[in-house]
């Protein structure tokens, strides 16, 4: 599948719901905790397949703010499996930086200090960003976008009447990078899951029935086949796109 790839259009960023690992665990009689632990060797897997690819951002659902609504055992064991797996090896094999977005204040102290350990020991690093969203929903997210622009606005930082789509961009905690070309959700769920709704607006979404434990790196070729299939015209007719690229082509040909 790798080589049916065009590796001039690999997404430059690709976000992933990686859902899919306690049903995936309850099917082998186990507890929910250990799908989670065989999910944490697939994001090694797939971190490392990306770089490879010249992916250049992967983000990762991790932990939504409605999951603190789950049984408190499951919450502690995800959150100690977010400390066992933060190891050096995955990101400084690869050159890949890492960073966090999402509610940070709510999280154990401990899960904090690592993770901002983490980033400052990887901020050199520029193959790639893996950016975990931790804490994380989007209604929270454009919640604190909101109040961050009116506070701004109060203090006479920002006139009102100036406020436009990139205003609100540049308040989300994904103002460092460009938002996702492919959505990719494991686990055969067909809905986003209050994930990145503002920067999902234009990406292509690709859905599949493999559980996150179970996806390997021919299926995220497959993935990313699927999003080369596609025509990406925002807004614009298909015969617009066609004489852009015609008209690029030209260009490059001269």
């Amino acid at each position: 599948m790798e080589e049916e790839l065009n590796m001039k259009r690999i997404p430059r960023h690709i976000a992933i719901i990686m859902d899919g690992n306690g049903r995936w665990a309850t099917q082998r009689g186990k507890e929910r905790s250990y799908g989670h632990q065989a999910g944490v060797e697939t994001v090694r897997r797939i971190t490392s397949e990306c770089t490879k690819l010249g992916v250049k951002y992967l983000t990762l659902y991790t932990f939504s703010t409605e999951n603190w609504n789950r049984p408190s055992d499951e919450v502690a064991s995800l959150m100690g499996l977010v400390l066992s797996s933060l190891e050096d090896e995955i990101f400084m094999k690869n050159n890949v930086r890492f960073q966090v977005i999402g509610d940070m204040e709510r999280l154990p102290a401990e899960v904090t200090a690592k993770l901002r350990e983490t980033m400052e020991h990887t901020a050199k690093n520029n193959a790639m960003t893996m950016v975990v969203a931790l804490s994380y929903s989007a209604r929270w997210e454009l919640t604190r976008a909101t109040w961050q622009i009116a506070q701004k606005v109060k203090s006479n930082e920002l006139n009102i009447d100036d406020i436009t789509e990139q205003t609100i961009s540049e308040n989300l905690c994904t103002n460092f990078m460009p938002d996702p070309e492919l959505l990719i959700r494991t686990g055969g769920e067909l809905r986003i899951s209050n994930y990145l709704l503002w920067q999902l607006a234009y990406s292509e979404l690709y859905f599949c029935d493999t559980y996150w434990p179970d996806f390997k790196e021919a299926d995220l070729h497959k993935a990313i086949a699927d999003y080369q299939h596609r025509q990406r015209r925002f807004g614009k007719t298909e015969k617009q796109i066609e004489t852009e690229q015609e008209n690029n082509k030209n260009a490059t040909d001269e």
